[in-house]
């Protein structure tokens, strides 16, 4: 996980225990309910979408590679969800589970089995000024925490900025940007020349209405170069309306007449209609349910957009960060000196923070950090398991790349992708076609992510066979100077 410095903690926590009760600013929202959405977590038919909340955290530390060598890094850290995030999932959660709090015993005790065991609930938010600096400083992740949210939640993400530890020189400022969300606010952008910055022992809460469906990601924009190479980067998607499809839905009639509605009553909000949802087709293909919860839609059938004929089902999805890391620009960075950004090449080329055969391991490597206490970096594993025995055919990977070094080709070999989507956009036509592409290679630089259906409905994928998701790029299949490891994992038929 983390390993920190004694002193530089000590130093820190009581700086910040010396200021005045005023200028102690981390502040966590996360409304019960809003003018949007009366009923909060409660599913409401008139009012489609949830209050949706996430916590984390910005500092630094160290995170364990494959081949035993430590990076130093800036990072986010969860401050919520903390039992979701360790298994992998998303850390996003309703706001009733959210304000619920996290109440296990120690708040730097993640990642052992007793403190979850004790947590009551474990999911909801560290907000205590205490927790937000021992979870800040010692629990960072490389990818960030992952988040996911519904199309028309309502999303409450703070930011806290519990400082750097590793580099108490620093005074370092953080923010989140949504990379390529559309119409974004400029004030909740994260880009501080149009917005603001959270300084060291402040909170910030962003807001978003989630927009269309789609594979988009999110990062530090304090000089991007810098803290997108350091790790302060990871996904978000935002899953389609279709999925809370009945047999009987008419989602078109539904959104005109809440739209009608808000027309003669202030009160009520209207939505617009302006998918493939609301245009009359018939028949819409079935979603999974109407009830969704912090870790999303279950049973029924799933989608990746609001395809209107049903193309983009899946049964089971894997989020891939596409990263790397330059040990060399880390450890200058470290080490107190000014950082070549020209000579900056990644030797650690990595899949949700992870080279092979890491990638494939089901749980993740830990680092011992100060207080004694081992911590997972890399919660999010990439191995991709498509389950035929028990009726899965078809994965969806959402893939996304933000290296500020280079472009990156992952291939596979004799399964190949179905492309179905690009930067967050259902591959359709003018007149509605289908355009997707067959493929066994994707090419992708800085900023681009990219959804895709691997079917292995086909007999002549049979369980026990095992396919592989690499990079191409020969030089990004080793670890720095192992001749292992780098951008590659498992696809498995069970």
């Amino acid at each position: 996980m983390r390993v920190m410095n004694r002193h530089a903690l000590l130093a820190l926590c009581l700086a910040l225990s010396a200021l005045p009760a005023g200028a102690q600013s981390f502040r966590v929202q996360c409304p019960a309910t809003t003018p949007l959405h009366p009923n909060g977590s409660t599913v409401d038919p008139a009012h489609p979408g949830l209050v949706k909340c996430q916590h984390v955290g910005g500092g630094d530390g160290y995170a364990t590679m494959g081949d035993g060598h430590q990076i130093y890094l800036f990072a986010f850290s969860p401050l919520s969800g903390l039992r979701d995030i360790e298994a992998g999932l998303p850390g996003t959660q309703t706001a009733d589970t959210f304000l619920g709090g996290y109440s296990g015993p120690n708040y730097s005790a993640l990642g052992t089995a007793a403190a979850n065991a004790a947590a009551t609930p474990s999911n909801g938010a560290v907000t205590e000024p205490a927790g937000i600096m021992d979870m800040g400083v010692l629990a960072g992740n490389a990818p960030a925490p992952l988040m996911a949210i519904d199309e028309d939640d309502e999303l409450f993400l703070t930011l806290s900025n519990p400082g750097m530890i590793m580099r108490p020189d620093l005074f370092e400022q953080h923010t989140v940007h949504f990379h390529g969300y559309p119409n974004a606010s400029s004030f909740f952008d994260g880009v501080p020349d149009a917005s603001v910055a959270i300084n060291i022992a402040g909170s910030f809460t962003y807001y978003y209405t989630a927009p269309d469906a789609g594979t988009y990601f999110w990062h530090c924009h304090i000089t991007p170069p810098e803290h997108l190479q350091m790790g302060m980067v990871g996904q978000l998607y935002v899953r389609p309306r279709q999925d809370r499809l009945g047999p009987a839905d008419d989602l078109g009639a539904a959104l005109l007449a809440a739209n009608r509605k808000a027309a003669v009553d202030p009160s009520a909000t209207g939505r617009s209609c302006s998918d493939i949802l609301c245009t009359g087709q018939t028949p819409l293909p079935v979603g999974a349910s109407a009830t969704t919860g912090a870790t999303g839609v279950t049973g029924g059938a799933r989608y990746a957009y609001n395809d209107g004929d049903g193309s983009t089902r899946y049964d089971v999805e894997y989020p891939i960060q596409m990263m790397g890391f330059d040990p060399n620009f880390h450890y200058v960075g470290m080490t107190f000196n000014p950082e070549s950004f020209a000579e900056m090449k990644d030797k650690y080329p990595l899949l949700n923070g992870r080279g092979y055969p890491d990638t494939v391991n089901p749980g993740a490597i830990t680092t011992v950090s100060a207080d004694g206490v081992a911590r997972p970096a890399q919660p999010l594993p990439s191995l991709i398991t498509i389950d035929k025995t028990a009726g899965q055919t078809r994965a969806l990977l959402r893939l996304s790349m933000l290296s500020v070094t280079e472009h990156v080709t992952v291939g596979t070999i004799g399964l190949p992708m179905r492309v179905i989507a690009q930067n967050a956009r259902l591959l359709r036509d003018l007149a509605g076609g289908d355009t997707t592409f067959l493929t066994n290679s994707i090419t992708m630089g800085g900023g681009e992510s990219t959804d895709v259906i691997l079917d292995v409905g086909d007999p002549r994928y049979q369980p026990g066979q095992t396919f592989f998701l690499y990079s191409t790029n020969l030089d990004h299949l080793s670890n720095d100077a192992e001749n292992f490891g780098g951008m590659m994992t498992e696809i498995r038929i069970q």
